[in-house]
């Protein structure tokens, strides 16, 4: 890395930082009394507006830019079992403003965290106790069905937690018992986000993130192993694709 690249990062990551706690204080206070005006399945919308102005932010302070290749799969009043790798907090903020509404599974601690864990609420998450597995695949199927015919998609990380640019971990059944169970398709999303704000590190990097959007894995026909065993070929056959380190 470059003296002026390490400086850049420094200098945008600093003020990147400070944009992220002011913004999420601000839109912890207001933005839940508001939304509390809408009904529950729009109350994404308003919510949406602190992660878009994070999203602005980290590309204007951080010097990144974002190459989406494939939004024409993501077809508007569908709702699918949203499969992404996870690298990053970048793809929280991005999938919230790209599906909405949209439910994601995560740990139940998040819904604790002050200002942030406040609108997370609002939006339906599906928080389970990472510790009990079983009773959290349970939950995971039956809220998730819930969340699905109620004309929300669902979004589940299948890797289970953040896995660093370029690593590969197992991906869990889950998402393909869940998209068997309710009737509806998997639409798979890989990035690279980890390479330009890895996870746990404060410093960021200028770059590009890339992002890829498959065609819809349909349900018709097809039992759970299929549907994971299509979904994971085409992930890691992408993740490759969108990596550049």
């Amino acid at each position: 890395m470059s003296l002026g690249v390490s400086i850049r990062s420094w200098v945008g990551s600093t003020l990147f930082g400070i944009s992220y706690v002011v913004s999420t204080v601000v839109a912890g206070v207001v933005a839940p009394p508001i939304a509390l005006c809408f009904p529950g399945i729009h109350r994404q919308k308003v919510l949406n507006v602190h992660n878009a102005i994070l999203l602005f932010a980290f590309r204007i302070f951080c010097g990144v830019k974002v190459n989406v290749q494939g939004r024409e799969n993501l077809v508007k009043g569908r709702s699918y079992v949203i499969v992404a790798n996870h690298q990053s907090e970048w793809e929280t903020y991005f999938l919230q403003v790209l599906v909405t509404p949209l439910s994601t599974v995560l740990k139940k601690e998040l819904l604790s965290v002050p200002f942030f864990g406040w609108g997370l609420r609002m939006v339906q998450p599906i928080a389970i106790d990472r510790s009990q597995k079983s009773n959290a695949l349970k939950q995971i199927l039956k809220q998730g069905k819930e969340r699905l015919l109620g004309g929300r998609s669902v979004l589940i990380f299948p890797e289970g937690t953040r896995v660093k640019a370029g690593e590969e971990k197992s991906f869990n059944k889950g998402a393909a018992m869940l998209a068997t169970s309710a009737g509806k398709p998997i639409l798979p999303i890989v990035h690279n986000a980890g390479e330009i704000w890895p996870g746990k590190k404060w410093l960021k990097q200028p770059g590009t993130i890339n992002v890829i959007i498959g065609e819809s894995i349909e349900v018709e026909g097809k039992k759970t192993g299929d549907m994971h065993e299509e979904m994971e070929v085409w992930m890691r056959e992408n993740m490759a694709k969108v990596t550049t380190k």
